[in-house]
């Protein structure tokens, strides 16, 4: 069971397709997020072009020794280069309770 939760949400700058957006994610999850200790899973929304993703840690340890895991790699230039960051929100959150 997860113990705790990165959620982002964000807009996509202009120029970028979501499928491009996608392209870029699945190479940032297949060489980066999903190889760092604890990760669970990576899954993404979006509602009026707001994308809300919901990545998912093992232990608050996990989580917080991944949020450097990218640093410095092309990939996560990439990734974040889709971004309009002055629209993202960022929360860490760890579980209380499931029902």
């Amino acid at each position: 069971m997860a113990a705790t939760a990165w959620i982002f949400s964000y807009k996509l700058k202009k120029n970028v397709s979501a499928e491009q957006f996608i392209a870029r994610t699945k190479k940032l999850h297949d060489e980066v997020i999903s190889k760092a200790d604890g990760f669970i899973s990576w899954e993404h929304y979006v509602q009026d072009a707001v994308w809300t993703d919901f990545v998912l840690w093992e232990t608050a340890e996990d989580a917080e020794n991944a949020l450097t895991a990218g640093q410095g790699k092309e990939v996560t230039e990439d990734f974040y280069a889709c971004i309009q960051m002055n629209t993202c929100r960022t929360l860490i959150s760890q579980l209380v309770q499931r029902y």
